[in-house]
């Protein structure tokens, strides 16, 4: 529907519903058809590790030692556990709704059921700047990190044969895409177990050289880091306080199982599977993770320089040179540039079906609807993986230094999609008891709603509006870091404001919201899979 005829309406409440019918119809259409020109590729091995590796990627591996360096090892484990919390929250928000109704566009055509139009539009756009941004800089990290081993080649190559290989997987389609996304995330999930249960030999003094370090640096040189000079309990919080950015970058992407739920098979049982198995990833990965990271590194210690970004930076690889442990660092490495390719690979295909989801509901010129034979939109991922280019900055300028600007931006962006997610939720959550749905009844459903959704909403808000408070103290101005850190907050609401007075539809009431539609398709795509025959079968649909 075009604004002029939107603008027509004499804005009854009759009129109303039915300009949100009408804008539904142009993007859910027939359901069956529409996910149809996707194909369902994803199997439940697929949907599990996209899940897991939207969790683990280069911000934990490499950002946390930025974030020690800031917060010291308290303030990191803080840090990084009020964030889980969140990113928790989020998930069980997401997945009750995506469980239920899994579309393509995922969160990004269900905000425009349940909250409307104009939020779809500045959920979907946002999303979408996130991934492109967030694209070349992972090919950026990946460059660098084949400069541990090889600093006489210009970087330009190194990222053109990421490049190559990131648009290559994702030119195969989704079950390829999937196949990748498998055994990239077998290696991350691999190495950081390895990493976890190696710390806790070097900490208890089983490493090389026989020191036992304990909690020595928790004393020495203390839990938290004094910043900006300030003393006491104010600078101690402001250190803490500086992790939180960094640990929502690390975070970002766990999201993008929404996305996929489009091409999952059987999505009603893959889906809530991957989503209950979040707090475990959560806890073992980052909780653990990051309190082994700050008993084996001193917060002062002088490789913790983001700006190197490659094994060497690593918390993780700096304990493993302190106890003398030769030849890791090179293969840590290795898992970094793998890490590195599974995240721009994630990036180009959640990037190019955000786009697709946004030119079917109308947001975006409908030549992005185009799908190959095999379902693949590949105009769409034509288009995307041109801001992979964007990449190429990091030859003239300092590799870490951009991606520090990449990753402010992206950090802040995907708040506000999780902040997007969440209000989303809510509406959700209202429709289901203005219609008499009853909650338990779904496919997956949380008791923690719809609090953990107001409490995601309440710290997102809090974390965006002091990402760069640093900024402001005398002397500390940084145009560059005011723009990265506020831009993606500033433009979520001017978005919508202005997406909202374009289309002059309000809020769906939560009686008008569309529960129906698509539902013959999906519960068609869903079945009970046959129980396992063996001891090795039951094993892996334990981990799966």
């Amino acid at each position: 529907m075009s604004a002029s005829d939107i603008k027509e309406k004499n804005g009854s409440q009759a009129s109303i519903k039915e300009d949100v019918e009408r804008h539904q119809t142009s993007y859910e259409g027939d359901e069956s058809a529409r996910v149809g020109d996707l194909k369902r590729q994803l199997k439940n091995r697929h949907i599990a590790m996209i899940s897991i590796g939207g969790v683990i990627g280069t911000g934990l591996f490499l950002g946390t030692a930025g974030a020690l360096r800031k917060g010291g090892p308290i303030g990191l484990l803080l840090g990084y556990s009020i964030v889980g919390s969140i990113c928790y929250s989020v998930m069980i928000s997401l997945g009750e709704m995506i469980a239920y109704l899994p579309i393509a566009g995922g969160h990004i055509s269900l905000a425009a059921r349940f909250v409307n139009p104009a939020f779809s539009f500045t959920m979907g756009w946002n999303y979408y700047y996130n991934w492109i941004i967030v694209l070349p800089a992972e090919l950026s990290a990946a460059a660098v990190l084949i400069n541990y081993w090889n600093k006489t080649v210009n970087n330009a190559a190194w990222i053109t044969m990421c490049l190559v290989v990131v648009v290559a997987i994702n030119a195969l389609g989704a079950g390829a895409y999937g196949e990748a996304e498998f055994w990239f995330a077998s290696i991350k999930v691999i190495t950081i177990t390895g990493l976890i249960i190696l710390g806790i030999i070097l900490d208890l003094g089983g490493g090389p050289n026989h020191d036992r370090i304990g909690f020595r640096y928790w004393i020495n040189p203390g839990p938290f880091v004094q910043r900006y000079g300030i003393p006491g309990d104010t600078g101690k919080f402001l250190g803490f306080w500086s992790v939180m950015t960094q640990a929502a970058f690390s975070y970002i992407g766990t999201e993008i199982v929404a996305i996929a739920a489009g091409e999952a098979k059987n999505p009603r049982r893959n889906i809530p599977r991957a989503i209950r198995r979040v707090y475990i990833r959560i806890l073992l990965f980052y909780i653990v993770g990051t309190t082994i990271i700050g008993l084996l590194v001193p917060s002062n210690h002088p490789s913790l320089n983001l700006t190197d970004h490659n094994a060497a930076a690593s918390p993780f690889v700096i304990a493993i040179q302190t106890a003398g442990i030769k030849g890791l660092p090179s293969l840590i490495n290795a898992c970094l540039l793998t890490s590195a390719w599974s995240a721009a690979s994630s990036d180009l295909y959640t990037s190019s079906r955000a786009l697709y989801g946004l030119a079917l509901s109308g947001q975006a010129p409908r030549v992005f609807t185009k799908t190959s034979k095999n379902g693949l939109p590949w105009v769409a991922i034509v288009f995307s993986s041109l801001f992979s280019f964007l990449a190429f900055m990091g030859i003239n300028e300092s590799a870490g230094t951009v991606f520090g600007w990449f990753a402010n931006m992206t950090a802040i962006a995907g708040l506000m999609t999780w902040f997007g997610i969440c209000f989303t939720y809510v509406r959700f959550y209202k429709g289901c008891r203005a219609q008499g749905i009853d909650r338990s009844k779904l496919p997956y459903a949380s008791k923690l709603n719809p609090y953990a959704s107001y409490y995601a909403m309440v710290w997102i808000i809090v974390i965006c509006t002091f990402s760069g408070w640093d900024v402001f103290l005398r002397g500390k101005w940084d145009t560059a870091t005011f723009v990265t850190n506020y831009l993606p907050f500033i433009l979520f609401p001017i978005l919508y404001i202005i997406a909202r007075f374009v289309t002059k539809i309000p809020l769906v009431k939560p009686a008008d919201m569309d529960f129906k539609t698509g539902l013959a398709e999906i519960e068609a795509n869903s079945y009970d899979e046959p129980p396992p025959k063996n001891l090795m079968e039951k094993i892996w649909n334990k981990i799966m």
